[in-house]
């Protein structure tokens, strides 16, 4: 059941297709809230410290290669065109939601 949600989160996100972001809520908001904003899959929810905080601690360097490489039941790079660049500016966006 989780590889169909993350599925259809990929598809979702692939449907908006390749674009250039302004900032990390542009890039959470066009390919990561289909998954986050829900907790679909147990992806942590933006704002939810109590989720996040043991991943802040690891490191941005940490939720990067999760994203990259895939962690859990989300796929690598969500399942989506997102680049390094956007990945790592939606990661800065969703930690500032619980600093």
């Amino acid at each position: 059941m989780f590889r169909v949600l993350l599925v259809m989160c990929g598809a979702m996100g692939i449907a908006i297709g390749a674009q250039a972001f302004a900032d990390g809520k542009a890039v959470y908001d066009a390919k990561c809230s289909v998954c986050h904003a829900a907790g679909v899959a147990g992806a942590p929810k933006l704002g939810d410290k109590a989720a996040w905080g043991p991943r802040a601690k690891k490191g941005e360097a940490a939720l990067m290669e999760s994203a990259i490489k895939g962690k859990n039941a989300m796929p690598p790079r969500a399942g989506q065109n997102v680049s390094d660049k956007d990945i790592k500016e939606a990661i800065e966006y969703m930690l500032s939601k619980v600093k």
